[in-house]
């Protein structure tokens, strides 16, 4: 059996591997994103204020740059900022903390409907390497996750940068949700990120079955603790484009996010053995030379503005008894 070089290597590949279909992006974590998306509606009845000092401003300097008319593509710095921000503790709300998953909460503004989340795990017996890995793997996603709808490649940017589709099961009886969203990745020394925001592409105009959820700014951090421990920090500032149910509201920072981390966590342990047997020099995430994704201009990108898409009313919706077939 073939064996890949460690990250920040090259690992040449060629013959029948060049044929397989190329995901190298991926979306939204589903089961996140639907948190997200609870609490920030949610939080909208809410109010709170910004801490004073630098991570505001810088934060705003970053969502400022990737909300104006033109898409660009993040820079160093605003990885530094969303970098910053993920290790800032003041102006956050405690929502849940129990056995090394943590969940908080901020508002942006008072009035305003879009508000920022953030959860944090520490990963027992998971390399930061093996974390990132299953981030970007949507190969391996499709075996152990069990919500996504559909996701695909729209096409490539630059060697760290694409643009793709992605859409995901809500809590029934929710309509589901869908993105379109610019993506870029950047490890940094030992640790590594990736984050995203909402673009709209002619070609990929909202569904009638969808609710087009909007990403200001979502991403993750993963930090490197040691060989075998790294913490998985997401953070997500969000517009559901809709009012949600009580019940939802209340099973979200206490059950959905703290769900969904614990599957990605679960994922990682399994994943070496898995992808050993799945093409195991094939990551294009860390080797560019892989992909077969089309470039596209930045030209046929356009802003996502909330206010353009259709906003939904599901306060009232009951809760059913539908449960994923799946366990923690």
């Amino acid at each position: 059996m073939r064996q890949c070089p460690p990250h920040g290597h090259s690992c040449s590949v060629s013959g029948p591997n060049r044929a397989v279909s190329v995901f190298w992006s991926i979306r939204i974590h589903l089961n996140l994103m639907t948190q997200a998306v609870i609490l920030s509606a949610y939080l909208s009845f809410e109010s709170s204020s910004w801490p004073p000092g630098g991570i505001k401003a810088q934060w705003k300097l970053a969502i400022a740059a990737m909300s104006g008319q033109t898409v660009t593509i993040p820079d160093d710095r605003a990885f530094a900022s969303f970098k910053a921000e993920c290790l800032c503790e003041e102006g956050w709300s405690l929502r849940y903390s129990k056995l090394g998953i943590t969940v908080w909460s901020q508002d942006l503004e008072e009035g305003k409907s879009v508000h920022k989340i953030k959860c944090q795990m520490v990963c027992k017996d998971v390399s930061a390497e093996t974390m990132y890995d299953v981030l970007h793997d949507i190969e391996y996603r499709k075996k152990w996750d069990t919500n996504v709808i559909e996701t695909f490649d729209i096409g490539k940017l630059t060697v760290n940068a694409d643009v793709g589709y992605y859409s995901w099961k809500c809590p029934s009886p929710l309509k589901n949700r869908d993105v379109i969203t610019l993506r870029s990745w950047l490890p940094i020394a030992k640790d590594y990120i990736i984050m995203n925001y909402s673009v709209k592409h002619a070609k990929y105009p909202p569904k009638k079955e969808m609710v087009r959820a909007v990403s200001l700014q979502t991403g993750y951090m993963v930090q490197w603790q040691g060989p075998n421990r790294c913490i998985l920090t997401y953070l997500a500032q969000v517009d559901p484009r809709g009012s949600l149910p009580k019940w939802v509201v209340n099973r979200s920072s206490h059950y959905f996010a703290p769900r969904a981390m614990k599957k990605i966590n679960k994922a990682c342990l399994k994943y070496p053995e898995w992808k050993q047997r799945h093409n195991p020099c094939f990551k294009p995430w860390l080797y560019p030379e892989q992909t077969t994704l089309p470039s596209i201009p930045l030209s046929e990108l356009s802003i996502q503005r909330a206010e353009s898409l259709e906003k939904i009313d599901e306060s009232s919706l009951a809760e059913t008894q539908d449960r994923e077939a799946d366990s923690d």
